[in-house]
């Protein structure tokens, strides 16, 4: 019986580890999403759950939380200032959004 309690509360905590992982690499993605959204100068690189930001700023998230996304798994954004971009990124930042087209197909 006693065995069997420390298996759950040792599973439990690597859940809420993995959780904590998770999070954090969404903020990080939604830091990123947001900064090339509104073109904030910066050197912005994901690759597979590795993310690395130079530049940019976090979501302000005051009066709602900033719901863009990247729909892809890799990829490498240069923003200038002055709104120049050079990016492998194409797609939209529409969370709801699954085409990167933008239209609908029937």
């Amino acid at each position: 019986m006693l065995e069997n309690t420390n298996l759950k509360n040792i599973s439990k905590k690597f859940a809420i580890a993995r959780n904590c992982a998770s999070f954090k690499e969404n903020e990080a993605m939604r830091a990123i999403a947001y900064s090339m959204d509104l073109l904030l100068p910066g050197l912005y690189i994901w690759l597979f759950g590795f993310s690395f930001r130079l530049g940019g700023s976090v979501p302000d998230d005051i009066p709602y939380k900033y719901p863009g996304k990247i729909h892809n798994n890799t990829g490498i954004a240069l923003i200038l200032p002055g709104y120049r971009i050079f990016t492998t990124y194409q797609g939209s930042y529409d969370p709801k959004q699954t085409s990167n087209t933008g239209t609908k197909s029937n």
